[in-house]
């Protein structure tokens, strides 16, 4: 592996945040459930992680606010546009999938 600075090592963790939001804003027709179900996380998680992150730091930045970072609008907005029922089959391999905290 190249040596990288530790600010090099931020700057590529900081870009390929970025495009992994873009192509979550762009993939409005992924469901955040289907994302759970795959992959474990959702864009509710990116979210609660930058808020957590933030709040680390102390600069509080509220659910809402987190949200729409990630989403790029309001979560009520994008849930307005993009959000379908989910079915009783993604519901059930939520209930098998989801996290146990």
């Amino acid at each position: 592996m190249a040596a990288m600075t530790k600010q090099q090592q931020t700057e590529f963790e900081a870009a390929a945040f970025r495009r992994l939001v873009a192509h979550l804003r762009e993939r409005g027709d992924v469901q955040n459930i289907d994302l759970m179900n795959l992959a474990g996380f959702c864009r509710n998680c990116l979210s609660n992680w930058y808020r957590e992150a933030a709040e680390a730091e102390g600069v509080a930045l509220s659910k809402d606010e987190s949200r729409e970072i990630v989403y790029g609008m309001s979560y009520e907005d994008w849930k307005n546009l993009n959000q379908n029922d989910a079915s009783t089959e993604q519901k059930a391999a939520f209930e098998l999938n989801k996290p146990h905290k």
